[in-house]
């Protein structure tokens, strides 16, 4: 047997008679009742209660949290025959959280335990100012997270915000502020204060902006009589096609669920406390009869009688006409009341909650032993003398687990593990609504906040039925860029193209990333592709072009060579030193070839070998133009009296030496250029973005220009040397058709250079190779020309005779 009694306070407000409200006090009183059944739970203490009216009205409230401590001693005393006041342990309420903080200012001065089931202001977990307070609902910082979970979910990124004005709601619209658009969940298409005196003009003008606006999803935070006043303009207005989404405190609301306005609200999801059962509680509302409750409980459950059965306990002189006088012996299970619908326990079920939470407190309190206790000196609390925040210790360190499977604790805050479920408003063809749960949020020490929602089950009050959009501007594709509107929020702006060479491969990419250094963009800028490489190549039409004429050079020195061979030994070939034309003809092959390596893409030994066989191959090759040249000029000296000794000069051996000479030297200048600043192979995007230019550096400006000068030098020479022969009286005066071709050889490379320097990438190698071609044709046809069309076609005149013979050759 139980002996010690305890006292609890519980809160309930109404305007008329609140059948809900009655209901959550007696789901206290079976709280209190079932722990008083329950053996293994504070054993030989007997818990009471007494139930506060606030009447709806913060004054009220407010003077019963007074009247608890006022005039109470600084330490509790308990009596050991139960004798006089209880004293009141902790209080079960309030609702709102005005009135809530209002109370706990004043009772967090003495420590006095307060749980509210209903009280969400985030406000409330500020431990230095409600040191006392403790709730079972999830604060409203936890509520905001979880619309934004939603939001995200959905892909809703265009709000509208309705709260009410008063601390719920305006902390609530601070949290919005503070926290949607930096969590990536939106932006406020607008955000309203709903009045208290429910102002027709103000609301109109609330409506009004939510019809011009583009957000399709409309949150609101307020109460139910808020929200009646609101409908009611939106069904004057007739403004349809709006999600709505409920918070916690109008999400349940039956006041609502009615034929004018479900068209409107039906469909709606809300943020739901979370639904739990309470085996026995409604054979414990079924036992309640007026004449069965202490004198305290009978005014309430009176006015419950009366409302529910439409009578009066009056004397019978009393009644008005039509009152029926009540007896008390009225079937409950008759009446038509949501009293007794059990089937959706969500407030009550938070007081279930509170209640077990102060009773567990108790209980562990009552089992600590001394020597280990949690106080100074590892002492216990004493039940004789027991201190408020000695309790406050034990309440903040509960923790037990529901029936319905619930863990039930407090965080350093005062907070209980948030949990919410999240419902659906279904209008049935019946006109019945059904408010059915399609997913939960909570929030895990392991997984932080998770959401779960089962579309499949929701009802959309659309066309289509499907989530509306609502956002304030579409998605920007991969692509492009999103480029914030001035002056709106984040959340609207412009889809801007990525520039060239920069992509965007996800939608509502903040920025553009530029391709790497080797890939460029696609024609949609959505992802990299590889540039395209160009380089002077055997398989495109110039490339293939100047290896035709590079390999017809080389036949032809191989034919003139073939010819040459073939007729050494008559006078046309032996009369024009045989021997420097062999070498000729095989530098000029040499020269046609190694235009070849300007083909291709640039490799390393390319690069080196291209411009090293160019300049020694030509440099052969104008060196046996210049031996010639010089043998010419010698054997016209020659023929003049006393002019003999001129040929010792000019021997086999010495035009072999010179012309060796005078190639080694460009081998040199080739090998000092290659050693010290070697040419390499070099890919160039300044000519074009999208396109990678491969090209040989010549590495040395210095040793580039120096080869070409060298050759310069030599034609230089060979063209003023046979250009003052020209005139000999040879009937085939070799010296003209040397100037001819130097005078070839010197114009194709004095316009090679602006061409080439201002040539870019391959077409300065075609520049080059053109040069190549166009300068040894001139040579070889210039200077083989006329001899093989004498060798050929004219043989009569390849004879000494002819050929020594004065006059003009024809």
């Amino acid at each position: 047997m139980k002996s010690t009694d305890l006292e609890t306070w519980f809160w309930v407000g109404y305007l008329r008679f609140d059948t809900l409200g009655f209901r959550h006090a007696m789901t206290m009183a079976f709280a209190i009742h079932e722990i008083n059944k329950t053996p293994n739970l504070l054993p030989n203490v007997t818990l009471g209660y007494s139930l506060h009216d606030n009447c709806g009205a913060l004054v009220v409230g407010f003077s019963g949290g007074l009247s608890l401590v006022s005039g109470r001693e600084e330490q509790y005393v308990f009596e050991e025959n139960c004798s006089g006041t209880p004293p009141v342990l902790g209080i079960v309420g309030d609702s709102a959280s005005t009135y809530t903080i209002a109370t706990s200012n004043v009772l967090g001065l003495y420590k006095m335990p307060i749980v509210s089931y209903f009280s969400t202001c985030s406000c409330l977990s500020d431990r230095q100012r409600f040191p006392s307070f403790f709730r079972t609902i999830p604060s409203d910082t936890f509520q905001v997270r979880a619309m934004i979970q939603i939001l995200k979910h959905f892909g809703w990124t265009w709000v509208g915000l309705l709260v009410s004005d008063d601390d719920y709601g305006l902390h609530v619209a601070r949290s919005f502020r503070s926290v949607l658009t930096p969590s990536g969940g939106g932006c406020l298409a607008y955000l309203k204060v709903l009045p208290w005196d429910s102002d027709p003009a103000e609301l109109e003008k609330i409506v009004d902006e939510m019809k011009k606006s583009t957000a399709r999803v409309v949150m609101v935070f307020a109460h139910e009589f808020h929200m009646i006043h609101l409908m009611e303009e939106i069904l004057r207005q007739n403004v349809t096609d709006l999600q709505w989404i409920a918070s916690e405190a109008w999400t349940a609301s039956t006041v609502l669920q009615t034929p004018e306005f479900m068209p409107f609200l039906r469909g709606t999801l809300g943020i739901a406390i979370r639904r739990g059962e309470i085996p026995g509680l409604r054979e414990f509302l079924l036992q309640i009869r007026p004449d069965h409750n202490d004198n305290d409980q009978t005014n309430m459950v009176r006015q419950f009688w009366e409302f529910t059965f439409g009578c009066k306990f009056a004397p019978t002189s009393q009644l008005k006409s039509g009152e029926t006088l009540c007896t008390g012996e009225e079937d409950l299970r008759k009446a038509k009341t949501e009293f007794l619908d059990v089937s959706n326990l969500r407030p009550e079920y938070n007081i279930y909650k509170a209640v077990y939470a102060l009773a567990y407190a108790f209980d562990n309190m009552l089992r600590c032993v001394p020597g280990r206790g949690p106080f100074s000196g590892h002492s216990c609390a004493n039940l004789q003398r027991l201190e408020p925040w000695q309790y406050l210790h034990y309440l903040q360190n509960v923790n037990f687990t529901t029936p319905y499977g619930d863990q039930v604790s407090f965080d350093e805050n005062g907070d209980a593990l948030p949990i919410y479920d999240i419902i659906n408003w279904l209008w049935l063809p019946d006109g019945r609504t059904k408010v059915q749960t399609v997913g939960e949020v909570k929030r895990s020490d392991s997984k932080g906040d998770e959401l779960k929602i089962d579309e499949d089950k929701i009802f959309w009050n659309f066309v289509l039925k499907k989530p509306p959009r609502s956002v304030c501007s579409e998605s920007c594709p991969a692509g492009t860029r999103m480029a914030r509107k001035k002056g709106e929020p984040l959340c609207c702006f412009d889809c801007i193209p990525c520039s060239d060479g920069k992509i965007s491969n996800q939608t509502d990419s903040m920025e553009c990333t530029s391709c790497p250094e080797d890939f460029w963009s696609s024609p949609k800028h959505d992802h990299c592709v590889p540039k395209k490489t160009e380089f002077l190549s055997y398989h495109e039409p110039l490339g293939i072009c100047l290896t035709a004429a590079s390999l017809l050079g080389t036949f032809l020195c191989a034919f003139v060579l073939g010819i040459f061979t073939y007729h050494r030994r008559t006078p046309m070939v032996r009369a024009n030193n045989s021997e420097l034309s062999f070498l000729l003809l095989v530098a000029l092959k040499l020269c046609f070839l190694c235009s070849l390596l300007f083909i291709g893409r640039p490799r390393l030994w390319t690069c080196q070998l291209r411009h090293a066989a160019f300049g020694i191959s030509f440099v052969l090759c104008v060196s046996c133009i210049l031996v010639k040249t010089m043998v010419v000029i010698a054997v016209f000296k020659a023929s003049k009296p006393g002019g003999g000794a001129v040929l010792k000069w000019f021997g086999a051996m010495q035009q072999r030496g010179t012309v060796l000479l005078l190639t080694s030297i460009q081998a040199a200048i080739c090998t000092v250029w290659i050693v010290s600043s070697s040419p390499a192979p070099h890919k160039n995007t300044q000519y074009h973005a999208d396109k990678i230019v491969y090209e040989c550096v010549v590495g040395s400006t210095v040793g580039f220009a120096v080869l070409l000068g060298y050759i310069g030098l030599l034609a230089t020479l060979s063209f003023l040397l046979a250009f003052l022969a020209r005139n000999l009286p040879d009937n085939f005066n070799e010296a003209k058709l040397i100037t001819f071709s130097m005078l070839i050889f010197c114009a194709v490379w004095v316009a090679f250079v602006p061409a080439y320097v201002n040539s870019p990438g391959k077409y300065a190698d075609a520049v080059e190779v053109f040069a190549i071609l166009a300068s040894s044709f001139g040579i070889l046809v210039a200077l083989f020309g006329p001899k093989c069309y004498i060798i050929l076609l004219r043989p009569e005149r390849n004879t000494k005779k002819a050929i020594m013979s004065r006059g003009t050759f024809n």
